[in-house]
C-alpha cells in the first residue's frame, strides 16, 4: 500500500474522494490509492456477494461491495470486498457504513499482510463487527476470525472441501460454491 505522503483532515479527504474517479482509503490522514483487482479478485467477491444475496432475501440486513465505504470515528475509511450490516443507522449515507456485521477483503499479494494485520487491527473497533472474511486467491482457503463472548478474536480455517460457516449470518455453503468459475 503506498500513501500520498501529506496529511488531510477526514473532511478534505471525504470531499476529493465524492468527486475522484479513482478510489482511495483513508488511514489516520494519509490517503492510499486502490490498487487494481484481478478477474479472480472480482470473481470471488462476486460469488461470495451472491452467496450473501441468496440468503438474506428480502431482511433488514444489506450487503455491500467494495463500492461503499466502512469507517470508524474518522480515523479511517476503507473499500471492503464485501460486506454486511443490519443496523438501522446505516441507511442514512449512501456512501459510508459504520455499523457492519460481517467484513470480507479478497487476498492479493499486495495486500496481504495490511489485510490481515493492521486493517484486521482497525476494523476491530467497530463494535458491532462480528466476523472478518479473508479469501485467498491462490488456493481454496478462506480465514474467519470471530468475535467471542469475551471480545476477543477465534480464527476458523476452511479449505478445500470444507463447509464455511458464517455465524454473522447464519450462513453455511460449500467452499467449491465460493471458488466456482475461477480460472487457474
Amino acid at each position: 500500500m503506498m500513501a500520498i505522503p501529506n496529511y488531510i483532515s477526514p473532511e478534505e479527504y471525504l470531499s476529493i474522494e465524492r468527486q475522484n474517479p479513482i478510489r482511495h482509503e483513508y488511514r489516520r490522514g494519509l490517503v492510499y490509492a486502490m490498487a487494481g483487482g484481478t478477474d479472480n479478485h472480482d470473481r470471488l467477491a462476486l460469488n461470495l456477494l451472491s452467496l450473501i444475496n441468496l440468503h438474506l432475501g428480502d431482511s433488514e440486513c444489506r450487503f455491500h461491495s467494495g463500492n461503499v465505504k466502512v469507517n470508524y470515528q474518522d480515523e479511517y475509511y476503507y473499500y471492503p470486498d464485501a460486506f454486511v450490516t443490519c443496523d438501522p443507522r446505516d441507511r442514512d449515507d449512501r456512501y459510508l457504513k459504520r455499523y457492519p456485521k460481517l467484513i470480507a477483503e479478497v487476498l492479493s499479494p499486495n495486500t496481504r499482510n495490511f489485510d490481515s494485520g493492521e486493517k484486521f487491527d482497525d476494523y476491530q473497533k467497530i463494535q458491532p463487527l462480528e466476523e472478518y472474511i479473508l479469501i485467498s486467491q491462490e488456493s481454496q482457503r478462506v480465514e474467519c476470525r470471530r468475535r467471542t463472548a469475551a471480545n476477543t478474536w477465534e480464527t476458523v480455517m476452511y479449505q478445500a472441501g470444507d463447509q464455511v460457516v458464517l455465524n454473522s449470518l447464519g450462513l453455511e455453503f460449500a467452499i467449491a460454491n465460493l471458488y466456482r468459475g475461477l480460472d487457474p
